[in-house]
């Protein structure tokens, strides 16, 4: 096995050969060229959640630090193919999206995609575990943000470790901060427009770490409603000790440890049991709540049932050996 100093490196130069990470020109606009309206994707980016074992809802991930800009993305690709002036309109799967610690209207701080626009998280979600309750023509009004299997996540400001990705009942990918699933407004029309807080009473922009901006901290990191205390009681490793959390829907595994901004990065996410894309690698796991680490595909082998993050997989003996993990 390569060592921690060059294996990411090895493993980025095999990703881009293998064009998983390869950014692509589009024309400009949310239809055009690396976009994928949801529902459009090509079956082998969109597998079902079955829970059946096998990888199916195994996704590469790249989490870069720094804004797409910073990271030489190209022009006219990922939240770029939004211009200003133009609204969301639909959900669109990209190659790359930004999330950046910013400040829109009175809202300081917030999360703002990489055109500068707005994100928002919905009370009627939850968090712990991951779930999105926005479809239909509610996923019209308020758009969410997609990225492909393979994509980049840009972190500018906010925590790798609060970043993670679901899968929504449509097959598309949700990118989530804080376990919550983030949006677009479709009548935010430019950049600094806040014109969702407040909506409804259940809309608001989003903080780095997943609160509503704007308002008094949660107080959890759960729904509006609570979910404490649904998860199994078995927790032994991660973060949890004491009272269990809710399971786990999600994960993103590190290759290093402390969930470094711009090292090499596989989402995971479905129920029951899902392989890992590259078994043996991970030194650090976020997830938003609790789930059982395997040592062998299939959910075989060795296990670790954890609650929450975890900085060093080797603090509870299983650094280089998640190959499976069991959600729900």
């Amino acid at each position: 096995m390569f060592s921690k100093n060059t294996r990411p490196a090895m493993l980025l130069t095999s990703f881009a050969a293998a064009g998983v990470l390869l950014l692509t020109a589009c024309g400009g606009g949310d239809d055009g060229g690396d976009a994928k309206a949801a529902g459009d994707a090509p079956a082998s980016n969109t597998p079902a959640a079955d829970g059946q074992s096998g990888g199916g809802s195994a996704m590469e991930l790249s989490l870069r630090s720094g804004t797409a800009e910073q990271n030489n993305a190209e022009r006219r690709t990922g939240d770029w193919a939004n211009p200003p002036g133009k609204p969301a309109t639909k959900p669109v799967q990209r190659t790359w999206v930004q999330l950046s610690a910013s400040r829109a209207g009175d809202l300081n701080p917030v999360v703002v995609n990489g055109a500068g626009f707005t994100l928002y998280r919905f009370d009627k979600d939850t968090a712990q575990p991951s779930k999105s309750n926005c479809a239909g023509a509610c996923a019209t009004t308020w758009p969410p943000v997609l990225v492909n299997p393979g994509g980049k996540i840009f972190v500018d400001g906010v925590q790798p470790s609060d970043v993670g990705v679901i899968k929504r009942d449509d097959g598309t990918r949700q990118v989530t901060i804080g376990g919550w699933p983030v949006y677009r407004f479709s009548k935010d029309t430019k950049p600094g427009d806040t014109n969702g807080q407040g909506v409804g009473g259940t809309w608001f922009g989003v903080t780095p770490d997943g609160q509503k901006s704007g308002r008094p901290a949660d107080g959890g990191t759960g729904s509006d409603e609570g979910t404490e205390g649904t998860g199994s009681g078995e927790g032994t490793g991660g973060t949890g000790g004491g009272r269990a959390a809710a399971p786990a829907t999600s994960a993103i595994l590190f290759d290093d440890a402390n969930f470094p901004g711009d090292g090499v990065a596989q989402g995971v996410a479905g129920e029951g049991c899902q392989n890992v894309a590259r078994p043996k690698v991970a030194s650090s796991i976020s997830a938003s709540g609790s789930l059982k680490l395997w040592s062998k595909a299939d959910c075989k082998g060795e296990s670790k049932v954890i609650n929450g993050d975890v900085a060093d997989l080797a603090t509870i003996g299983f650094d280089n050996k998640t190959s499976s993990i069991t959600f729900g």
